[in-house]
């Protein structure tokens, strides 16, 4: 018989400020605050595309003490989407944040820290990140963009133009931009 540990199914954090802490990540970071067995201590199950990835243990009504850090374990990790988006959320929520770029790689990184000082990353691959097709160029006669509107249409690989344009495999140019994230 094979065996294998598997994927990371959630962590656990101690806290004595459970609102607080089931604010941020639902605020911050859009999960949300769903089922939870009925233990006999309180506590809160976040949920992110629809698993309890998140596991809150209320400690205020014990004696047990609130960690200053989490312990040995430096950091945990999320595999995110729309890295431009979070950024500018984060910002909007005066949240501080510090960002990683990782050396030759498409991967993007975005570190905070949640209420109980335990480390966040968001991990971004930025080269499958989608663009939206906004409108195409009149490319071949080098006049002004159409002002009709295609229809939104998604692009998975579009070669770069320029920070503002990309062609599709069929040579059409098109104006291009990120599309923004469901916070």
């Amino acid at each position: 018989m094979s065996m294998s540990v598997g994927m990371l199914d959630h962590y656990n954090v101690s806290t004595r400020n459970l609102r607080d802490t089931v604010r941020f990540y639902e605020e911050v970071l859009g999960l949300v605050n769903g089922p939870r067995p009925p233990f006999d201590f309180p506590g809160a199950w976040l949920y992110s595309e629809g698993h309890p990835v998140l596991h809150l243990n209320d400690i205020s009504p014990t004696d047990k003490p609130q960690r200053p850090d989490s312990g040995v374990i430096d950091h945990i990790a999320f595999g995110s989407r729309g890295f431009d988006a979070i950024k500018q959320h984060l910002a909007r929520k005066g949240v501080p944040f510090r960002v990683n770029e990782v050396p030759n790689s498409p991967r993007r990184q975005i570190f905070l820290t949640d209420p109980n000082n335990v480390l966040i990353e968001l991990n971004f691959d930025v080269a499958k990140e989608t663009l939206l097709v906004e409108f195409p160029f009149a490319a071949a006669s080098g006049g002004p963009p159409d002002q009709r509107r295609a229809p939104f249409a998604t692009f998975s690989a579009m070669k770069r133009g320029s920070a503002n344009a990309a062609t599709c495999t069929s040579g059409v140019q098109y104006l291009v931009r990120k599309r923004p994230a469901l916070l």
